[in-house]
């Protein structure tokens, strides 16, 4: 029996996030502080007392969720991980898990990656939608197609789970193919209340400034495997690694088939650490055979 583990990503913290951490834990205070001086700002204050408006911003969330889950895992004991994975932003939380990251350099990375996807998004209007009830092979159908016909951006973006797939693109494009997803057959095609189209090509100014400071960073041998987003198999080389994590901006999440992976490699248990459920709730829609438990 292998023993995964499993960090989420943007979109499941909460106001009032890791206070019970910060109260119950000199650690844990001890790593809030270090956070709140290497981001420049007191995010503890504005977790324990922001309101979600706060929360939602790009600069908060993405350190927010990281910080949350590295505090959470730490405080396992005998947390010893036969593989690691993460959700997006999640993978960074994996890469201190699994080794190859210390938390410090994990959170400056965090914190340039945010800073980088939020400029990107104000160059162009761009946005998200998800699509339920359709397969995988019609949804990339309809993006290419309504790529080549209108010349907008639309691309198959996060694979969460069979019958869920978000898109990512333009504004127009979105729309032309939330139109023609539900004329194939989706049960639904509702655009998402985000700032930007994440893992797509309008993400490409990002890729390139985050880029620069994955590779000016230290890797280490990583302890297990990550199984990586872009590529969806696990992966122990850390100049791999570094480039995976490099194309994971532009590049799509490939959730479904990296859990399909970890179960093939053995995994029959997958742990989610950090705020919220939703990876538990993709697990077992993934495969009902696995045993999930979150620990935040």
């Amino acid at each position: 029996m292998k023993h995964a583990y499993v960090f989420p990503g943007q979109g499941s913290q909460f106001p009032g996030m890791g206070k019970e951490h910060y109260e119950n834990s000199a650690f844990a205070k001890k790593l809030f502080e270090q956070a709140n001086e290497i981001l420049g700002f007191r995010i503890s204050d504005i977790l324990f007392s922001g309101t979600d408006e706060d929360l939602r911003q790009t600069k908060v969330t993405q350190p927010a969720v990281f910080l949350h889950s590295v505090i959470a895992y730490k405080g396992i004991e005998q947390n010893k991980p036969d593989m690691v994975a993460g959700h997006s932003l999640g993978e960074f939380s994996a890469l201190v898990a699994n080794g190859v990251l210390n938390f410090e350099d994990g959170l400056q990375l965090v914190s340039i990656r945010a800073l980088a996807m939020q400029k990107a998004c104000e160059l162009q209007p761009s946005t998200m939608a998800a699509v339920l009830g359709l397969d995988d092979a019609k949804v990339e159908e309809v993006c290419a197609r309504v790529q080549e016909e209108s010349g907008e951006i639309v691309v198959p973006a996060n694979y969460n789970c069979p019958g869920q797939l978000v898109i990512s693109g333009s504004v127009n494009g979105i729309e032309l193919a939330c139109e023609q997803m539900k004329a194939a057959g989706a049960k639904r095609a509702l655009v998402l209340p985000v700032g930007g189209a994440f893992h797509s090509p309008l993400m490409e100014p990002a890729r390139q400034e985050l880029k620069d400071a994955i590779e000016a960073m230290k890797f280490q041998t990583p302890v297990c495997p990550v199984y990586q987003n872009v590529v969806a198999r696990a992966v122990i080389d850390k100049d791999e690694i570094k480039q995976n994590l490099i194309q994971q901006l532009t590049g799509a999440v490939r959730w479904t088939q990296s859990v399909q992976a970890m179960i093939q490699d053995g995994a029959s248990k997958f742990t989610e650490v950090g705020p919220g459920k939703v990876l538990q709730g993709l697990i077992g829609k993934i495969d009902k055979t696995v045993a999930v438990e979150g620990i935040s």
